[in-house]
């Protein structure tokens, strides 16, 4: 009997022992599994998406791009600079033509934010960055502009991509309307801003988003002569529509330039002071393309 009892044990811790043994080899399978899809994200996030795909809706017509290919400079054909200290009390300042605050490098445009004490004209600038726009070269009314981008983020940067009224030097700020597709300010860096600004008009809204500055974003409008709607990843997040009152809450029915810059410190991004030891920081900017 106890050699029954023993065999019977035997038996069964074998059994346990490979049954195991097998959930141990589903796990570990599983485990692959897994590893290997994380690493397909990483790549589908981490590669450059250098061919537009045809967009969805009724904007369809590629019409305007930079994929920023060609080492260097920003293309001169599509883009120009504003220099200088522009607005909101921001410290940096504005260069032009300089490869430190504006390059292409490696399939992307890097607009990097400096602590590096330039000196021009006889005066030193401690901050330095860039302001890039197609002001005079290249505006649109109504269509989808999709910008693929990843975004810096410490105390006191305030990158944007965002958009003007082509009449602004006749109809000023805020008449000739302002379409602000992304902001980011360093001090609250989960949360993304979308917002438009006109002459009785400051509407907007803001989502959550788990670290937006740790990879590549799409952020875009698709803009009709009746509404704006801003998408994040391809999900819409805001509309503004147009009430029908006229210029000074619609001015958008006239051409805007696109503008990519980042900031440092102001009015708004500056709120909760900066960090000046967190610079060098660096806004990626992978591909700006418009659809009609």
């Amino acid at each position: 009997m106890r050699t029954v009892i023993l065999f019977m044990h035997v038996y069964l811790e074998g059994y346990q022992t490979e049954k195991i043994y097998m959930q141990l080899r589903k796990l570990r399978w599983r485990r692959l599994l897994l590893l290997f899809a994380l690493g397909l994200t990483y790549r589908t996030n981490a590669q450059k998406f250098s061919t537009a795909s045809p967009a969805s809706g009724p904007f369809t017509k590629l019409v305007w791009q930079d994929e920023f290919e060609q080492d260097g400079l920003p293309d001169p054909s599509k883009w120009t600079y504003d220099t200088g200290f522009i607005a909101n009390h921001e410290i940096q300042y504005y260069t032009s033509g300089r490869m430190e605050n504006a390059r292409v490098h490696n399939g992307y445009l890097e607009i990097t934010l400096r602590n590096d004490s330039f000196l021009i004209s006889g005066v030193v600038h401690p901050i330095t960055s860039s302001r890039i726009k197609t002001e005079g070269i290249a505006s649109w009314t109504y269509g989808k502009l999709e910008v693929r981008a990843k975004i810096p983020s410490s105390l006191g940067t305030w990158p944007a991509i965002w958009t003007l009224g082509s009449n602004i030097s006749s109809a000023g700020w805020p008449t000739c309307g302002e379409i602000d597709i992304m902001e980011h300010v360093g001090f609250m860096p989960d949360t993304l801003h979308f917002t438009e600004h006109s002459a009785t008009s400051d509407k907007g809204g803001r989502i959550y988003s788990s670290s937006p500055s740790k990879d590549f974003h799409i952020y875009a409008i698709e803009w009709y002569s009746d509404r704006i709607d801003w998408f994040f990843d391809g999900r819409k997040v805001f509309t503004y529509h147009n009430d029908h009152t006229g210029n000074s809450s619609w001015p958008y029915d006239k051409p805007q330039f696109m503008i990519l810059n980042l900031a440092f410190g102001g009015d708004w991004g500056g709120t909760k002071g900066v960090d000046v030891r967190a610079l060098p920081q660096r806004f990626l900017v992978d591909y700006v393309r418009v659809y009609q």
